[in-house]
């Protein structure tokens, strides 16, 4: 059976610095809360794999990513979120 993978990188770290947690564990949540409070932001959707290493294949090939342009290409309610997206990411930077 699958499992759930969160994936979280560095806002302007180009995706090459990078940790996971399963979203299983019991302490997700105060996991997640410590990789936040650390500058640490979520990246793309949740990862369906097996097992860790398969989980680490997909975000690498960017296999979300791409999904995520092809929807936002294909449909407007997706460009729209990924513009508040990006405007709400830019807001709090400040």
């Amino acid at each position: 059976m699958a499992r759930k993978f969160q994936f979280f990188t560095y806002p302007d770290g180009n995706r090459e610095k990078f940790t996971f947690l399963d979203m299983a564990s019991p302490i997700y949540h105060a996991e997640k809360a410590t990789l936040l409070s650390q500058g640490l932001v979520v990246t793309d959707d949740v990862i369906y794999a097996e097992n860790e290493k398969e989980a680490v294949e997909k975000f690498k090939s960017h296999f979300i990513y791409v999904m995520e342009e092809y929807n936002s290409s294909t449909n407007p309610f997706y460009s729209i979120q990924f513009a508040l997206q990006w405007l709400w990411r830019k807001v709090k930077r400040s």
